[in-house]
């Protein structure tokens, strides 16, 4: 039986090694502000891209290519030569949204996979077949699609490969149809850089035109004035009814400007629950035991398993993110002797080991440090702070660019984090 793909976001090389050492089948990324994170974009050189193909191919992963941006007239020579440009790199794929951008790339690329972007929002059969004619062999489908309507995609057009979202930021708009980040700060969303203007705070007044007045509506307490500000999307529960349709080929994770954490926990997360499912092991509070630990808005299971009109817990209106239940406190090395500090750190700490999938991680006790396991997790203390270049610390804080020794070597981009401390709550942030 084939597995369902799982699909990570790459937004960094680093990222990118980091998803598939963490269980991502595939990632998808791109160079240029053709892609719809032009931040993401100009963290990838093209020969970082390349390298990234490489490694991913090297591991018999794969590389999708965002090319899903909405071209001016003026851009299209450049367009031209960047799809050029990216299908020399031998990716496995190119995501694009456009009729006109999917025509052009079969034109010029005849041989490259297509993938249909979400920005398309695909949600019935008929928009589907009209794609999977025009030569797209995955549709991404519009996040606000039901399981219902992907069976009936799936009956009708069963050679083509349907892709779905199952965590990540939430847009207010319909599938990221957005203008309001263009009005207020002339960043356009579809051409890649929205700068998030539905996560901040409004205030709200009413006007009477023909007097002139203005009053500004005071904030009820408890309801909160983030009136655009959606949930992030957490399908992690709900994998085992996906599954069950056997209609959805690859599940998506968003997040291409998200932390090097997040890259980790979400693909280790899915992977599990994916693994799991295959094995009839389903369980899902170890998937959100994981998925809870990152910084979110909130979480929602969305439309996927139940229609727009019947959820009223998409939206947090009193906050615009909130702190997860654990904060990373190291990054270990690509050698794997020593870790970066990311938060105050001090010697017998108790910081929970997250290795990549299938470590191997040897318990030790010396006098650097422990390593042992407890209830089924990995844990580290240190008895004392030793940086690579010798030096002792009595603590160290995130900034800390010195090397910090481990008592034993652990994988490369192992994480290690401990429980956020009470009372760091919900927090402001745009």
């Amino acid at each position: 039986m084939q597995k369902v793909e799982l699909l990570s976001p790459a937004g960094t090389l680093e990222k990118l090694k980091i998803a598939f050492d963490f269980g991502a089948d595939a990632v998808y990324g791109g160079v240029s502000h053709f892609s719809l994170r032009i931040r993401s974009g100009k963290e990838f050189s093209m020969e970082e891209f390349a390298e990234g193909i490489e490694y991913a191919h090297e591991r018999g992963k794969k590389v999708y290519v965002t090319i899903n941006g909405f071209p001016f007239n003026s851009q299209l020579n450049l367009l031209k030569k960047h799809i050029l440009a990216m299908a020399e790199l031998n990716p496995d794929a190119f995501i694009v949204a456009t009729p006109g951008v999917l025509k052009l790339c079969h034109d010029l690329v005849p041989n490259m996979p297509l993938h249909l972007s979400t920005q398309a929002n695909v949600m019935n059969v008929l928009d589907a077949k009209i794609f999977y004619d025009m030569g797209a062999v995955r549709i991404i489908t519009a996040r606000e699609i039901s399981l219902k309507d992907l069976v009936a995609i799936k009956t009708e057009l069963p050679e083509l490969e349907l892709e779905v979202f199952v965590h990540g930021s939430m847009c207010f708009a319909y599938s990221g149809r957005c203008l309001i980040s263009t009005l207020q700060s002339g960043r356009v969303p579809n051409r890649g850089s929205c700068a998030n203007d539905c996560r901040f705070d409004y205030e709200l007044y009413a006007a009477n035109p023909e007097t002139g007045t203005l009053f500004r509506l005071d904030e009820e307490e408890g309801v909160g004035t983030y009136i655009m500000n959606a949930k992030d999307l957490n399908l992690a529960s709900h994998m085992k009814e996906i599954l069950d349709s056997g209609v959805v080929d690859s599940v998506k994770i968003e997040g291409r400007t998200k932390t090097a954490y997040y890259a980790a926990t979400t693909a280790k997360a899915y992977r599990m629950a994916i693994d799991d499912y295959y094995d009839e092991e389903f369980n899902a509070e170890k998937y959100q035991y994981e998925l809870q630990s990152l910084q979110n808005r909130g979480y929602t299971d969305a439309y996927l398993v139940s229609r727009p009109f019947e959820k009223h817990d998409t939206q947090s209106l009193d906050f615009t993110m909130q702190f997860g239940t654990h904060q990373v406190s190291g990054v270990v090395n690509e050698e794997g002797t020593h870790f970066l500090c990311k938060y105050k750190t001090l010697p017998n700490d108790e910081l929970e080991v997250v290795a990549p999938i299938g470590s191997e991680i040897a318990m030790v006790d010396n006098e650097i440090g422990s390593i042992y396991e407890r209830d089924g997790r990995i844990y580290l203390k240190l008895k004392q702070l030793l940086a690579q270049n010798g030096k002792l610390w009595e603590e160290v804080h995130s900034g800390n660019v010195n090397p910090m020794t481990l008592p034993a070597s652990l994988p490369a981009y192992t994480f290690l984090r401990t429980s956020a401390h009470l009372g760091m709550g919900t927090y402001s942030k745009r």
